[in-house]
């Protein structure tokens, strides 16, 4: 049975890399490893498809050291026993390890001392953020290298190669292609060139030749055949947390089309618990005393959405990001609250007066519990001033209104009002 094209196509050198320039370019630093022969184990990661088994397959191939391909989560210690068994044999071995992050202790135990000699020369493949999830005994002997989505350009290049290829690609078909059907394979799968090529072998060998004998692919069918492009990340990989992140700082940075961008690209992955989880927090985080009315109405479409499920739930998420991005924003409650924790928790609290004690027991007064305190509803404008912070606080600001919106702005006001007539009772 014939190999996929994409795997037909893999580079035998690095001069057949398509993209990822920073690395392989001249005068790169992965370029240089192989020129000097001074190649060390390292960590490739990105998002799928774009090039980290290239690059482990080219430089096997510039080097003429013996390649080959395990997965850490799959294959077993023996496997690696293999490896390092024809690493002891012929010198030097690449191994291409992938989903490194799912390397277990035993494996990993087993990896370290040959990683040490330089028998085995592992090039780990993740997807996931190395920093985070890859252990430390492995990531200190590798260098890491962030391997990045292929651009448009990229994708065309390797689509022609593959296309024009006799000897591994679709060369030997007589293919024509739509200049706009080639561009949409360049741009419908997000710069997974895996996609691409995937999408391209099946529009040429599910497409019966016109009558002149030329396999003829059009828009329509390109469509058909790559379909809708999944995100270049899963619900637990790195890459969706960039996209969260991404998705609450254009929101607070009121810029509504980004917003409506990363609001699509989670609709897409089909994350409705995320999308829900952080358009709340925006709400109160972000917007909060601002617009208290956007917060309430960001709860309403929450629970339209989650009742409405995929894809109608998209509908009133899309209001509520609009409404969100639009609105005035200010943090200044939380933040009030988060130094007054900060107090707490560097030792600043001290004793509740006596007064504001509960005094709802037999015994209390006889403590003092209670006496003093005065029942503000039975004075003027509801006020009357009192101690309430304990004594070693009793001056602490928290609260610094901002302006951003009517409603604080009304509450900023009584702030005001409340501060000076503090200050009119304690003028002596």
């Amino acid at each position: 049975m014939e190999k996929p094209l994409a795997y037909r196509m893999r580079p035998r050198t690095l001069d057949e890399v398509v993209g990822q320039q920073h690395l392989v370019g001249p005068g790169k630093i992965i370029r240089r490893m192989v020129e000097a022969k001074m190649l060390s184990s390292m960590i490739l990661y990105g998002p799928p498809g774009t090039g980290k088994t290239s690059i482990a397959s080219a430089i096997a191939g510039s080097t003429k050291y013996a390649f080959r391909m395990l997965n850490a989560a799959t294959d077993t210690k023996k496997d690696l026993q293999i490896v390092a068994e024809e690493a002891k044999m012929s010198g030097t071995v690449i191994l291409l390890l992938d989903e490194v992050h799912r390397l277990d202790k035993t494996k990993q135990d087993f990896l370290l001392p040959h990683l040490e000699s330089g028998r085995i020369v592992m090039i780990g493949a993740t997807t996931e953020n190395p920093y985070i999830t890859i252990n430390p005994a492995i990531r200190s002997r590798a260098q890491i290298f962030e391997v990045k989505p292929l651009t448009e350009a990229d994708i065309l290049v390797a689509v022609d190669q593959a296309l024009y290829d006799k000897e591994r690609g679709l060369g030997n078909s007589p293919v024509e292609i739509t200049e706009e059907a080639r561009l949409h394979l360049s741009r419908a799968t997000n710069g997974d060139l895996r996609s691409a090529l995937n999408g391209l072998e099946l529009a040429v060998r599910s497409t019966p030749p016109a009558e002149d004998g030329v396999i003829h692919l059009t828009l329509s069918i390109i469509e058909e055949c790559v379909q809708r492009k999944a995100l270049t990340h899963d619900k637990d990989g790195d890459a969706h947390y960039d996209v969260i992140s991404a998705f609450q700082k254009s929101i607070r940075g009121s810029d509504v089309n980004a917003a409506l961008h990363y609001l699509g690209r989670l609709v897409e992955a089909g994350d409705l618990a995320i999308i829900c989880r952080r358009l709340m927090v925006i709400g109160y985080e972000d917007v909060g005393l601002a617009n208290p009315a956007a917060a309430a109405r960001t709860v309403n479409a929450v629970l339209a959405a989650e009742r409405l499920g995929l894809p109608e739930a998209r509908i009133p998420l899309a209001d509520c990001v609009v409404d969100l991005c639009l609105s005035p924003k200010s943090n200044s409650a939380y933040v009030a609250l988060d130094t007054a924790i900060a107090d707490i928790r560097a030792g600043k609290s001290g004793d509740v007066p006596d007064h504001l004690r509960d005094s709802h027991y037999k015994g209390a007064k006889d403590l003092g519990r209670g006496i003093g305190y005065q029942y503000p509803h039975d004075f003027e404008n509801a006020w009357v001033d009192q101690q309430y912070l304990p004594d070693k606080l009793k001056d602490a600001v928290y609260y610094q209104p901002k302006s951003t919106g009517k409603y604080e702005q009304a509450l900023a006001q009584q702030y005001q009002r409340l501060k000076e007539w503090h200050k009119q009772n304690h003028k002596d």
